[in-house]
């Protein structure tokens, strides 16, 4: 967990302002039903505000997983910090880099929300410890093995931007203008250097080196 140091603290009793950012109906009933009914002693309170009034947002992704990926963008629009509400795992990585301040799953949108809230609107950077693993998953420590460290070119600099927006190599190709073969060649390349082992790693470690454009 991060705190953005530009980000003011307030008053742990000061309510909370959140603005539901959802086009689904029961999706924003629920959390509004549920976001009324939190909020107990030493803890804010939660108010549903318009999206000019918030502190912070409560951005829906929808049930949609290929969409979600296209949708991401919206975040870079917001004037608040945001919380995103995911329906897939592996558009954690693709959410943080494209601005997210804290990420749930759709289904596990419980009373935990209201200090991701609060953590959020304070400038930190929260994620489900669950959500955790899935971007750096625990491996056996190997005393012969070193962190890559190797200088990423800008042709590889942009492929490692679209891996955190989630596109495959293929994508990344017709993105590029280059082969399918010469894609591949440069996301190997990008996971060497970057001493990764898989492609949601590869995006940690270049968010870690501010090689990710939020």
């Amino acid at each position: 967990m991060t705190r953005n140091p530009q980000v003011p603290i307030g008053s742990v009793a000061d309510p909370i302002k959140v603005a539901l950012l959802t086009d689904d109906p029961l999706l924003r009933a629920g959390l509004s039903s549920l976001l009324a009914q939190l909020g107990s002693a030493g803890r804010p309170a939660l108010d549903v505000v318009e999206r000019d009034a918030a502190e912070v947002a409560l951005w829906d992704a929808g049930n949609d997983r290929e969409r979600t990926l296209g949708r991401l963008g919206e975040l870079r629009t917001l004037d608040v910090p945001a919380v995103a509400i995911v329906q897939d795992p592996a558009h954690v990585a693709p959410a943080i880099a494209a601005g997210a301040r804290g990420v749930v799953l759709r289904d596990q949108v419980g009373p935990g929300i209201q200090a991701a809230l609060a953590a959020v609107r304070s400038g930190l950077t929260v994620i489900d410890t669950a959500l955790a693993e899935t971007l750096v998953p625990a491996q056996p420590v190997k005393a012969t093995t070193s962190k890559g460290r190797g200088e990423l070119t800008e042709r590889e600099k942009q492929v490692v931007q679209l891996l955190a927006e989630g596109l495959s190599n293929k994508l990344i190709a017709d993105r590029l203008g280059i082969s399918d073969h010469t894609a591949k060649f440069h996301v190997n390349g990008v996971m060497m250097k970057l001493g990764a082992s898989t492609r949601t790693e590869a995006v940690v470690e270049a968010m870690r080196r501010g090689l990710i454009r939020l």
